[in-house]
């Protein structure tokens, strides 16, 4: 179950977050978000 969330992020990181979006690279900002989340809990957990 997804659930909705709110984040504050600095503008200059926005826009290239949307250029990998428009690129093809990710469905969505979303997409994003979640990709780069579920890569820090890995990198995270490998290191213990």
């Amino acid at each position: 179950m997804k659930k909705k969330l709110s984040i504050t992020v600095d503008e200059v990181k926005i826009v290239k977050i949307e250029a990998l979006v428009s690129s093809g690279k990710f469905r969505n900002k979303s997409h994003f978000i979640e990709f780069a989340v579920d890569n820090f809990l890995n990198e995270e957990q490998n290191e213990r």
